[in-house]
């Protein structure tokens, strides 16, 4: 029986040979709900490439919100209340309001700005490796992956580097399912949530109170025109939640794709010997590493009308999952899947989505990527496995808690 709300599914990694049955199999699979599933409600299943970007691509037909009459939605297997949390999270609205709040921070992550933050940046990773290089050994996870990022996302949306540890501490607490199953909510989870809700609203106040150049100043005071309906600045709950999905974003995606790249380069040395022969295909490892880590597993969208495909009639308010990480192994697109190649050309993955929802921080994560391993190419010869690899417990993110490694660095 195929169980993917069951989180044990996830617990050693991607379930690859579970997708690539229901690729082969069962296109648009119907999921029985299970125990283990939140709303005790069933929900469709797209695991082709083609299918997911299909749905992807059609957001009158697939709603980031809501549809059917539902009184709830979003991007969850799970409901989450309309009003709240479905139609007011940024990732969680459909145009045209999730298109007009997009062109207004969408500057703060420009190409432009990033050159401009990029040698920040590359010092902030210096100083990460030299303490790395300087004790021998760290656990990758904590110490490297989410550190570069999380100094950066603290940077760009105004918040104190003396306050970074807590965005990250809230992120692991609402994100991993170390001490909940779907659909629950731990002491743990929630005291994170209200703790985050408070700080937010201090910092949004302060930001409208000071505006300064930096993307939370930007959601504060921004006034959206006629079209985004209504116009005006972002509603309190709105900015709110703009601060709560940035903390999850900018110091929990990356940090992953980072550790399942460098954990593919331990377990492939003839990969990372590539890449010290010629680092001209560092841009090419990195989209490898994109591929591989698909660190978003799924997004859910719901159906807005009667829609067929495959033959298959799904019906208005019906649950549909597109399951990005099966898209990134399907042997239809990617020849030989299941082998992590740095030299991969083309590699049209869909770690980051598509169309209107392709993740905002995208040019972002990869200039991190980018830092992170060349900082590690110039200064280790090696880096091996110092002890277990700890993963999260979830089936939403491929993310893990730790990755010790030792590290042997360069001769002079």
């Amino acid at each position: 029986m195929v169980d993917l709300t069951d989180l044990e599914t996830f617990a050693d990694g991607p379930p690859h040979a579970v997708f690539a049955r229901l690729r082969t199999e069962a296109p648009v699979f119907w999921h029985e709900p299970t125990k283990h599933t939140p709303d005790g409600e069933g929900f469709w299943c797209f695991t082709r490439y083609d299918d997911v970007l299909w749905a992807a691509r059609d957001t009158e037909r697939f709603s980031s919100a809501t549809g059917g009459g539902r009184d709830g939605g979003g991007t969850l297997i799970e409901d989450l209340p309309l009003g709240f949390a479905a139609g007011v999270l940024f990732n969680m609205q459909d145009d045209p309001r999730h298109h007009h709040i997009r062109r207004i921070v969408t500057p703060a992550v420009s190409p432009r700005r990033l050159r401009e933050i990029e040698q920040d940046l590359a010092a902030r990773r210096d100083r990460i490796l030299d303490e790395v290089a300087e004790r021998g050994s760290c656990d990758f996870l904590v110490d490297v992956a989410a550190e570069l990022p999380l100094q950066a996302i603290a940077s760009l949306l105004g918040v104190p580097q003396a306050d970074r540890h807590r965005l990250i501490e809230w992120a692991d607490a609402t994100l991993d399912y170390e001490d909940r199953d779907l659909g629950q909510q731990s002491p743990r989870a929630q005291q994170a949530a209200a703790e985050m809700f408070e700080y937010g609203t201090h910092l949004l106040a302060e930001k409208r109170r000071c505006p300064a150049d930096d993307l939370m100043s930007l959601v504060a005071t921004a006034e959206l025109p006629d079209e985004a309906a209504p116009a005006g600045t972002l509603t309190d709950l709105e900015q709110q939640m703009f601060f709560n999905l940035l903390i999850a974003a900018g110091s929990e995606t990356t940090r992953n794709s980072i550790t399942a790249g460098l954990l593919a380069l331990i377990d492939h040395p003839d990969q990372w010997q590539l890449l010290e022969d010629d680092r001209a295909r560092l841009p090419t490892a990195i989209e490898e590493m994109l591929r591989w880590s698909s660190s978003t597993t799924y997004n859910r969208r719901t159906a807005t009308t009667d829609v067929e495909r495959h033959g298959t009639i799904i019906r208005a308010g019906d649950k549909v999952v597109l399951w990005w990480q099966s898209a990134n192994f399907d042997d239809e697109v990617f020849t030989d899947p299941l082998r992590f190649d740095v030299t991969r050309d083309p590699n049209p993955h869909l770690t980051f989505g598509h169309g209107a929802h392709f993740c905002l921080g995208a040019n972002l994560a990869r200039l991190e990527m980018r830092l992170v391993f060349e900082g590690l190419l110039d200064r280790f010869e090696r880096i091996e496995l110092a002890g277990p690899v700890e993963r999260t417990r979830s089936n939403k993110h491929t993310g893990f808690r730790h990755l010790p490694v030792r590290v042997v660095p360069r001769s002079a």
